[in-house]
């Protein structure tokens, strides 16, 4: 019978195949990753940018002292200690406000906090030469595809894994908070091969997080905020792989 009652603009007479609907839903999820891993790629350009802005030119006086006679750095003024710390208060603003703020806010903030980092970053180029930022760049992005290919294809749950990777990412704080004080060698070694273990974890299951969350937002007005949240998450997972690998193999600066 024709479905007449149905209020939907060019509505099908006729209920659409179960192969029909199931393309769509592919077709939707691609689109709704895709969505994801071009904020998190961009993200990641915008970081880069504007790190080798201020590491290039004279910007970097506003946030580092230099000494006149090496030309390296001696300090970090007041206001790169705002830019280093900010980006914290920014991404616990995202994620305990995401219900409250608007998708169009959300965004706003996703790119000022991809601006915070890359002003803060700048720093790693008066630190290490630049083949060695170059080399831990292209290697966390082959790991970072790698990983979250196996997150996005998997068929294995990986919530299990993801909560004993959050467990180890807070150990790892803690240990990182005990080894300020100690200044051991080995302890950080120790922390940076844990760390790479902990965001490797994290990146295939935040992959499958974001995938599952779409039959959750599909439709939905929420499904703009889940995209912005998931690409933070995936930048995250990535910024933080680049650190530990230019920390465990960069070539420092004379």
């Amino acid at each position: 019978m024709a479905n007449w009652s149905d209020p939907r603009p060019g509505a099908s007479p006729y209920a659409a195949p179960a192969g029909t609907r199931a393309d769509a839903i592919d077709a939707g999820l691609r689109s709704y990753m895709l969505s994801i891993y071009n904020y998190m790629a961009s993200g990641v350009l915008l970081t880069g940018i504007v790190a080798l802005l201020f590491s290039q030119t004279s910007l970097s006086g506003l946030l580092f002292a230099f000494d006149p006679l090496t030309g390296k750095i001696a300090g970090i003024l007041p206001l790169g200690w705002i830019v280093t710390i900010a980006p914290i208060g920014v991404v616990f603003a995202m994620s305990f406000g995401q219900n409250r703020f608007s998708t169009a806010a959300l965004q706003a903030m996703f790119w000022i906090y991809a601006v915070l980092m890359g002003m803060s970053l700048s720093i790693l180029a008066f630190a290490y030469t630049g083949t060695s930022i170059a080399g831990a760049f292209f290697a966390t992005a082959a790991a970072f595809a790698g990983l979250s290919l196996f997150g996005y294809t998997t068929k294995r749950n990986l919530g299990p894994l993801g909560a004993f990777m959050v467990m180890g990412l807070f150990g790892m704080i803690a240990g990182m908070l005990i080894n300020f004080f100690l200044q051991s060698s080995v302890i950080a070694l120790g922390l940076n091969l844990i760390g790479v273990l902990v965001f490797a974890g994290l990146t295939a299951f935040h992959t499958q997080q974001a995938k599952a969350m779409y039959d959750y937002v599909r439709g939905t007005d929420m499904m703009g905020k889940a995209v912005i949240m998931s690409a933070l998450r995936l930048y995250l997972d990535f910024i933080n792989m680049f650190l530990i690998l230019l920390q465990l193999f960069g070539g420092r600066r004379d």
